[in-house]
């Protein structure tokens, strides 16, 4: 049995290199919006939100301006104009200009 042990994990490591090194003819990277090793906590937490609402998608933006008092932010994403809410304090840190992703969703009721 320990034989059979050591050949299984010979042939699991001679496994994954092959995978890791593009060996079955495709490209083993992970792209970096799918690498969910360097996602933090609340990272994390949108990317379940995002697999349980089919409406979640994630856009990158352009921040246009800032209204602090009531947390409105003005956007470009896609080629859109966007206006935004988000709690004012969350937008104490945003100016004009800045790159940002804005992970959007609705629920029906």
């Amino acid at each position: 049995m320990k034989r059979s042990g050591k050949t299984l994990c010979i042939a699991a490591a001679l496994a994954l290199a092959c995978i890791t090194s593009g060996a079955f003819g495709q490209d083993a990277k992970v792209p970096p919006e799918h690498d969910m090793s360097s996602m933090g906590q609340k990272d994390m937490a949108a990317h379940d939100m995002m697999n349980k609402n089919p409406s979640m998608h994630t856009m990158p933006a352009t921040v246009n301006s800032v209204d602090m008092k009531k947390g409105v932010v003005a956007v470009t994403a896609e080629g859109m104009s966007l206006k935004v809410h988000f709690p004012p304090t969350s937008v104490a840190e945003l100016k004009s200009g800045d790159q940002i992703t804005l992970h959007m969703g609705f629920t029906k009721k």
